[in-house]
This record gives C-alpha cells, sequence and structure tokens, in this order.
C-alpha cells in the first residue's frame, strides 16, 4: 500500500478543487448559462454630489459651445431704427453667419463703426477693396467703376453727407464701403459720414430674417 504524507494529500485536494470550479465554469459557458450577481451594490451616499458635479460640466460645456458659435459661426440680431427701410424695418430678427465671411458687394452686414465699435449697424456693402465709388450730386445715382448701380430696394434719394470722403473715391485695401437703403436726408450714418469701414469690423453677413413671421425669408432681391 502507497502512503501520501499530509501536505501531498493537501495539494492534491486542492487541485481537484480546482479543477472541479474550472469545470463547472466551462460547462456552465457551454450551455450558455448566465450568471447572476447575488446582489447589486448599492448606490454610493454621496452620489448627489456626483450629479451636482455633472451638471455642472454640462452646463460649462453648454456656455462654451454657445460661445464658440455665436462668436466664430452665426449669431441672431434685432434690428433697431430705420436706415436699412424698406428692406429692414424695426425689431426684425435676423440670422447672421460669421463663418470664413468675406465681405461682398451687395451683401447685408452687421459692422461696428469705427467711431465706437461698442455699437453695430446694419448696412449694405456697395465697394470692396481697389473698387471706385462715386456720388453724382446732381441725378444722386451711386455708380461703382464708372457703371451706375440699379438699387430697387432703396427708399430716397442718395446725396453726400458729411465731409469724410471725396468723391470719387477709390476703396483701400482692408476696407468696405457701406451705405443703408435708407437714403432720406438722416436716414442713414454710413460711409458718407464715417467714411470706408475696417472690413476686421465686419462681424458677419445677414443670411435671411427670422421674424416677424409675416417677413420671414430673404432679405436680398430676387
Amino acid at each position: 500500500m502507497l502512503w501520501l504524507s499530509g501536505s501531498v494529500c493537501h495539494s492534491i485536494l486542492c487541485f481537484m478543487r480546482n479543477f472541479l470550479q474550472i469545470w463547472e465554469v466551462i460547462r456552465l459557458d457551454n450551455e450558455n448559462i448566465t450568471v447572476v450577481p447575488e446582489e447589486e451594490v448599492p448606490p454610493a451616499k454621496n452620489s448627489w454630489q456626483k450629479e451636482t458635479v455633472d451638471w455642472i460640466v454640462s452646463i460649462a460645456i453648454a456656455v462654451v459651445l454657445a460661445f464658440i458659435i455665436k462668436a466664430f459661426l452665426f449669431t441672431l440680431v434685432n434690428v433697431s431704427g430705420t436706415s436699412m427701410t424698406p428692406t429692414l424695418a424695426d425689431r426684425d430678427k435676423l440670422f447672421v453667419t460669421k463663418l470664413m465671411y468675406k465681405p461682398a458687394t451687395g451683401d447685408i452686414v452687421i459692422l461696428k463703426p469705427p467711431t465706437d465699435t461698442s455699437k453695430h449697424y446694419v448696412k449694405r456693402v456697395i465697394a470692396t477693396a481697389g473698387m471706385t465709388v462715386d456720388i453724382d450730386p446732381i441725378t444722386h445715382d451711386v455708380s461703382v467703376d464708372g457703371e451706375v448701380l440699379d438699387e430697387p430696394y432703396i427708399t430716397g434719394k442718395t446725396t453726400e453727407i458729411g465731409h469724410a470722403l471725396t468723391y470719387p473715391y477709390t476703396v483701400k485695401e482692408g476696407e468696405v464701403f457701406v451705405l443703408g437703403d435708407n437714403r432720406n436726408p438722416g436716414g442713414s450714418l454710413d460711409s458718407r459720414a464715417l467714411g470706408p469701414i475696417p472690413e476686421k469690423n465686419v462681424d458677419g453677413k445677414v443670411v435671411f430674417r427670422l421674424l416677424p413671421l409675416s417677413s420671414f425669408g430673404s432679405v436680398y432681391e430676387k
């Protein structure tokens, strides 16, 4: 008869026990049996603190995204005044795009006047860098590079106001010449009195009108 020492017997028993456990796991897996945990871990007592932090982070992210969108992508602007009558009316709400915008003739833009960059005006771009603008004091026609503009969108007659510029005037690099559509005396404070507007002061282009709903849509002549 073969006698085994106590330590050897213990090792054999441990091996057999481990083997049986492994075999049971394999059998359960083969039978596609899902083992359910005995009990769920109770929620932490300070879960409300984690929820509060999550809310703060979410709000902070939303604020940052809103800032980025308003600063670089688009914004909503309320019209104040009648300088763009009849195209735009007082209290109109406009959708303005800023993304990679470069001013072009005919665009209606939101800009900061060089005399007070805390304010915002809405005007129409008449000429950009290299173009020559002239205002006829008799016919009141506005011409760019010798061609009279067709301006069915204006009201009143275009006259020279102030002494900011001498006509004909050639727009310099990095500048734009803008006018309001309301050309009646005192109707619009624009490049005739302010002079050319630096391109860097142009915040964006008006795309369409949101409100009032009765005038919803494009602000440009078709």
